[in-house]
């Protein structure tokens, strides 16, 4: 029996040459900035939130002693929690899923968890909000991650 037809083959295909994904379109400027607002308001509500627990479960010495931790302390170890959580799980955070968009790495793939860790702790340069007058923000820059477009907004 010759190979030709051989009722054992797997079927054949005419496509012999790679699928490669079309380049994903980077979100505007405004885009992001919206993401940035909401996403700003969830973290107050976040750090309303653990406030709120706290208080309820460790009464008034927890609400004490979370007055001892430095504000910046707080606020860093916070916003390292809400955007790891969310960019690490699904790299989008809830203003990205509003304004449909994701944070990628440069080649397109979901980001490494240090790429994350790196995003967020360049958001506390200073300054670093300017950053974006250029083609990217430093905490895109810097661990080499891009925010795209999951939806077009037609």
């Amino acid at each position: 029996m010759t190979n030709e037809f051989n009722p054992y083959l797997p079927p054949g295909s005419a496509l012999t040459e790679s699928v490669v994904e079309p380049r994903r379109e980077r979100a505007s400027n405004w885009r992001r900035l919206g993401t940035w607002l909401i996403d700003y308001v969830c973290l107050i509500l976040v750090m309303a939130l653990f406030g709120f627990l706290v208080g309820v479960l460790f009464g008034q010495a927890g609400v004490a002693a979370l007055r001892k931790v430095p504000n910046f302390m707080l606020g860093l170890t916070l916003m390292l929690a809400y955007y790891c959580f969310f960019e690490g799980i699904w790299a989008r955070t809830p203003g990205k899923l509003v304004f449909g968009t994701m944070v990628v790495s440069e080649q397109g793939d979901k980001p490494v968890f240090g790429q994350v860790v790196g995003r967020t702790l360049c958001r506390f340069i200073p300054f670093e909000g300017l950053s974006f007058f250029g083609e990217a923000g430093w905490h895109d820059s810097i661990p080499k991650t891009q925010v795209v477009l999951v939806r077009s907004s037609s």
